[in-house]
């Protein structure tokens, strides 16, 4: 069975269309992470482990991480967002490694008054210093089904899918300057938490209390990567992931989900950068 993070096979052109999450290959949140933070908010809710909640209220949001870090790897999981009026409320699967020179790859979802779109926010840290965002709204209702979110994180990019189809790509231009996630393990991690100050418009939008609890729910969790123990990374023998590109439908994929559904980039961002593009963007 395929992995549907595997942005390689030719994409059909129905497939783009399609608003249901792919198979993917199923952990178990029992074995694979635990809950470490949200006294009893988030919860595991079969003797498999293969769903998992993560509730939001006045008190306190929740969150997991992995048990192990890895040193490159493919993660990926199936989410469906809090339902209804979500301002304020920010849903998140990302990798992130420890310390004030931190890395971290994200997708953080950022909730919406009812009506309007969720923003996906997509970042890549290096060394304690993002400013790489892009941001998207998706093409289904995420809050009605599981859809399947995936980072594949390499020594040549990074690449960010959802369903199977890729939305974004950061390559690796260390040779030119531009830092890159490369030596440092991360651990996944995913959370429900709020951010009323600024995720929904700016801060516009306050979190609307009497529809709380918030609930995000997340299945099929699965991270295949260099395992990092005692100082040194193991690899899985020949994992695809590891040398993962795109080929030329997969490219095609990024430029429909960038020119019909992205709402901002970093690089066309004139005001912020008014001396040009970052070099990376070029």
């Amino acid at each position: 069975m395929k992995s549907s993070c595997d942005a390689r096979f030719p994409f059909l052109t129905l497939f783009l269309f399609a608003v249901h999450s792919v198979g993917v290959y199923a952990g178990s949140f029992h074995k694979d992470v635990q809950i470490h933070w949200g006294d009893g908010r988030g919860k595991i809710h079969d003797n498999l482990g293969n769903l998992l909640s993560l509730s939001l209220d006045k008190f306190s949001g929740s969150g997991f991480q992995s048990n192990q870090e890895f040193l490159y790897g493919k993660a990926e999981v199936q989410m469906k967002l809090v339902p209804g009026n979500s301002a304020g409320t920010v849903t998140t699967f990302y990798l992130k490694s420890p310390g004030l020179t931190w890395d971290e790859i994200d997708f953080e979802f950022l909730g919406n008054i009812s009506g309007h779109p969720y923003t996906l926010h997509t970042n890549v840290y290096t060394k304690g210093t993002g400013d790489k965002e892009q941001q998207f709204h998706l093409w289904f209702d995420p809050t009605i089904d599981f859809h399947t979110y995936c980072i594949t994180w390499n020594p040549q990019r990074v690449i960010f899918t959802i369903d199977g189809i890729p939305i974004r790509e950061f390559k690796n231009s260390a040779s030119i300057g531009v830092p890159f996630p490369n030596d440092q393990p991360m651990r996944l991690y995913a959370s429900l938490w709020e951010a009323e100050h600024w995720a929904t418009r700016g801060g516009l939008e306050k979190t609307d209390w009497s529809k709380a609890p918030f609930t995000a729910s997340y299945r099929n969790y699965n991270v295949e990567g260099c395992v990092w123990l005692n100082g040194k990374s193991s690899c899985p023998v020949n994992a695809p992931w590891f040398t993962q590109e795109l080929d030329f439908k997969g490219k095609n994929r990024v430029k429909w989900a960038q020119s019909k559904y992205m709402v901002y980039n970093y690089c066309t961002d004139k005001k912020r950068f008014p001396r040009g593009a970052p070099q990376e963007c070029t």
